[in-house]
């Protein structure tokens, strides 16, 4: 559920490699027993393949198709995962505009900066026209310059979601007879069905993820701050080949905020302790939540634990071939009712959707949510975390993703049998 950029505040891994004490009573250890509980892990990812040219000119070539089916000439994207996704190029956004189009028919054109030519080629993974522009020089001329020679500055151009509203309305400046529409029909029907090298890219990020659960969990302490259980879960990702995307640790009462809290929290004996981690392997993500209790659970928290667990069943049961992605989310909601809880997305209860798409971002369209309409498609991919929050008390998530086959949802990670099993 997690996305990182929600919730600043946590340790860095630099800074737990390098051996950096951790506060509270982790201090007391050092880094010694930090590099000795990781002694034990080696990288797991070593057989993971990266998506190759092939499968990039495959991903072009249905995007060409789908473009000549809604009536687009060409679609532009800025640096992010759709233009990691079409051309292997990694690079950053800032005032100075990189842009990849890609025509109905076709090489496709890379626009950017004199300087920066070099830099963006070491990651380009597709044949494309490159054209650059000096510092004096306007680089939305250059982009109409291509797609006039192409016989497209009058075509619909469709914008990728993300893209900058100054370069939208830069093109339309410099081509007025061009029409601007959204370019989702296109990198939605593209990115949304992952294939087989995506998957396993993403279930070698979930077993990182998974490993790293299993490593840490024991070593929890009473007198660790949620950052010291950050900070060792990002270190033992690391070592079992995972680049840490987020650690979100929640302990006691800001186990109920979703998205955390910045009050100071300690582990004690009876409190509630909520994981949400993942990790990337090749630039694909893992999401996966844990919740447990340290020392003994209460009646109250083994329940709702149980609940959590069973709604999480739910989704995936109603996760079915054709169905609308809302519907998922409506029968977990309908169980919770039946429980006391909301209704709807009132608290107590499940204040979030049911999930989120998940492959190059964490979030992906399109959401489990009530009222999404989208059916369901083999090669889909989200997360299940339908959990339940008590303002005030504590909080509980299970999060596991899944992926949608032929025949139904197949999970990523096996969700957990108990609260005393919880990894």
């Amino acid at each position: 559920m997690f996305n990182r950029s929600s919730f600043p505040s946590r340790r860095g891994v630099a800074a737990t490699l390098a051996g950096l004490p951790f506060a509270g009573a982790a201090a007391a250890a050092g880094s010694g027993a930090l590099a000795a509980d990781l002694a034990g892990l080696t990288d797991i990812t070593t057989r993971a393949k990266p998506i190759d040219t092939a499968e990039r000119a495959a991903r072009l070539a249905r995007a060409q198709t789908l473009m000549r089916q809604a009536g687009i000439g060409a679609i532009v994207i800025e640096p992010g995962s759709s233009m990691v996704y079409f051309t292997g190029v990694f690079w950053h956004r800032s005032e100075r505009v990189t842009l990849a189009i890609l025509p109905a028919t076709g090489e496709p054109c890379l626009v950017t900066p004199f300087f920066e030519r070099p830099s963006v080629e070491q990651t380009l993974g597709i044949p494309v026209d490159i054209r650059v522009w000096q510092e004096d020089e306007n680089p939305f001329s250059i982009a109409a310059a291509f797609l006039t020679e192409r016989d497209l500055a009058k075509e619909r151009l469709g914008m990728e979601e993300t893209v900058r509203f100054f370069i939208a309305d830069g093109l339309a400046r410099v081509m007025p007879h061009a029409t601007i529409v959204s370019a989702d029909p296109v990198v939605r029907g593209c990115r949304m069905v992952k294939t087989a090298a995506e998957i396993a890219l993403m279930q070698a990020a979930t077993d990182v993820t998974i490993a790293a659960y299993r490593n840490v969990h024991p070593r929890v302490r009473a007198g660790m701050t949620n950052h010291d259980i950050a900070a060792m879960m990002d270190a033992a990702t690391t070592k079992l080949g995972g680049s840490p995307e987020f650690s979100l640790v929640l302990v006691g009462p800001a186990a109920a905020l979703p998205h955390g809290s910045r009050a100071p929290q300690v582990v004690a004996d009876g409190a509630i302790v909520l994981m949400d981690c993942g990790c990337t392997v090749q630039g694909y993500q893992s999401d996966v939540s844990r919740t447990f209790v340290f020392g003994t659970a209460s009646e109250e928290q083994r329940r709702v634990w149980n609940q959590v667990a069973k709604g999480q069943q739910i989704a995936f049961a109603a996760a079915r071939i054709g169905a609308a992605a809302g519907s998922v989310d409506d029968a977990v909601r309908g169980y919770y009712a039946s429980l006391g809880y909301g209704p709807g997305y009132r608290l107590p209860g499940l204040s979030h959707r049911t999930g989120h798409g998940i492959g190059l971002d964490g979030h992906e369209p399109v959401n489990l949510v009530h009222g999404e309409r989208t059916p369901l498609a083999p090669g889909m991919c989200f997360s299940d975390e339908p959990g339940l929050y008590l303002p005030g008390r504590f909080g509980v998530r299970l999060e596991d993703c899944f992926h949608m086959t032929g025949t139904g949802p197949r999970w990523f990670s096996t969700p957990p049998v108990s609260i005393d099993q919880p990894v």
